[in-house]
């Protein structure tokens, strides 16, 4: 084994000791405010692509947990800035966790690449550009990355929050 590789090696685990880190603190934190919301839900950790991914889970009514979600998860929106705050303050580094309530955002995320392999069909068949409607940065993420998945190319136009994802033609 080379050198580098060694190096590689360690940094590759200095990294994913760091992400599972992140996601101790963010339960932690995340287990004190179910805590004072007198809210049930489990919480499980892993890393995904790079970041810490943290869900809270529910066996009892996720109708509870719906509250932490709140219309069009703009609650959970602010839930994980919250929690990613909580990380920054106990580790110094800018944290890139991403939060799923009651299963909302793995939902979302089924939704938002069925809808960009949609569009990439529709662009594919047209030959024109399509623009969707406003987006938050995940959900555009998510977007981009099934265009790309359907071998075409997309970009995001527009300013917060009516930012938007055009597909366009080969």
């Amino acid at each position: 084994m080379t050198e580098g590789t060694t190096t590689a090696a360690a940094e590759s685990g200095d990294t994913l000791t760091r992400l599972e880190q992140e996601g101790e603190i963010a339960a932690d934190y995340l287990e004190g405010l179910l805590d004072i919301a007198d809210l049930d839900g489990d919480i499980d950790m892993d890393v995904e692509a790079d970041r810490a991914a943290v869900s809270i889970v529910s066996d009892s009514s996720s109708r509870e947990l719906q509250k932490l979600v709140g219309r069009d998860g703009e609650v959970l929106e602010a839930l994980q800035e919250l929690t990613r705050l909580a990380v920054h303050r106990e580790t110094g580094d800018r944290s890139r966790l991403m939060l799923d309530i009651a299963g909302f955002r793995a939902k979302k995320r089924e939704e938002l690449t069925a809808l960009g392999a949609q569009a990439a069909a529709d662009v594919r068949g047209s030959g024109e550009p399509l623009k969707l409607a406003p987006m938050t940065p995940f959900e555009r993420k998510v977007v981009h990355d099934a265009v790309a998945a359907a071998g075409l190319k997309s970009e995001s136009e527009g300013e917060e929050p009516q930012r938007f994802v055009v597909v366009l033609p080969a």
